[in-house]
């Protein structure tokens, strides 16, 4: 009986709200599944040492890329649910699966959501030589060339190819799409001349358009970007309803507890308030845009059934 009632005592010590205080026991890993300096990895990369000061217990990336970020899914969707491992990941994450015949995980069910972070706009830009100065001009060059203009992305499938398949959906016109192996040799092309337009993040595009090799016509977002104030919004450049932005969110395995999850979106919360990791946000082309855990899943399947009816208008397919 003695031994019955120490361990329903030790049952009830480790669900109590005092238990929640033992969280993070050890270091927390943050697994970002995109290449090192990244549009996921750097934020991640920002983040953290905040989170650290925050919790008094080291946070740190680790980055597991691979088949378009789905190694390092898994490997968390896989971890142990104890709030030591994280995902920090993006929009593709809800594309991947309709993008792929098959996953080792699911993308909604193997999760719970903690918190969207940052979010930010493509922009669409042309080589500075060729003749179209606005998006009306644009889209008249392609309805009087239909097939012919070439839009570089970062890979099939990827988000700068789905972005511009919205683009030409909405706009009603056939642009041809020009796949590269990352994002690095589809700029070089572009700001050669090889290829004509492009939706690229403002990082990438922002030094380029100031120094007048490319011509930014419009960013993919509802409202303007702060440091391209002069440029409209697609939907305000004539394509109404346009609207796509690259979104980071931190995800948590499915069976992680709920103490710890509101805890983790309240710090990231907190963290967001510091005006220089807004600066260093901004510089990265984004800008913070917090959701809770039941808002952030709300949105995250909104935009899962936005990205699938993209997918079934291009066709596009990785495996």
């Amino acid at each position: 009986m003695t031994r019955l009632l120490a361990v329903l005592l030790a049952a009830l010590l480790f669900s109590s709200p005092a238990a929640s205080q033992t969280w993070p026991a050890k270091p927390v890993r943050i697994v970002v599944p995109l290449s090192p300096g990244g549009f996921a990895d750097v934020p991640a990369r920002l983040l953290a040492p905040r989170l650290s000061a925050q919790f008094g217990k080291q946070f740190f990336v680790e980055n597991r890329p691979g088949a378009g970020g789905s190694i390092g899914t898994d490997h968390v969707a896989k971890a142990e649910a104890d709030g030591h491992t994280l995902l920090f990941t993006a929009t593709p994450h809800v594309i991947s699966p309709w993008l792929y015949k098959t996953l080792p995980y699911d993308a909604f069910k193997d999760f719970v959501p903690v918190a969207r972070v940052a979010s930010g706009p493509y922009v669409l830009v042309v080589n500075a030589q060729f003749q179209a100065n606005s998006v009306h001009e644009l889209i008249a060059a392609a309805k009087a060339q239909p097939g012919v203009i070439d839009y570089a992305s970062s890979g099939n499938g990827s988000a700068q190819h789905l972005v511009a398949a919205l683009f030409a959906s909405l706009a009603g016109v056939n642009i041809n799409h020009v796949p590269y192996k990352g994002s690095g040799p589809a700029m070089q092309d572009l700001i050669s001349g090889q290829v004509k337009v492009s939706f690229a993040g403002v990082p990438n595009v922002i030094t380029h358009v100031r120094s007048g090799r490319l011509r930014a016509l419009a960013v993919t977002t509802a409202t303007r970007w702060p440091d391209l104030p002069e440029i409209p919004t697609l939907a305000q450049a004539g394509v109404p309803g346009y609207e796509a932005a690259l979104w980071l969110c931190l995800l948590a395995p499915a069976a992680t507890r709920a103490d710890i999850v509101q805890r983790l979106h309240a710090e990231i919360g907190n963290a967001l308030q510091d005006a220089e990791l807004l600066k260093s946000l901004r510089a990265a082309g984004i800008a913070p845009s917090l959701l809770g855990p039941r808002e952030l899943g709300e949105f995250m399947r909104a935009e899962h059934q936005k990205w699938g009816r993209v997918v079934r208008q291009t066709g596009a397919t990785i495996n």
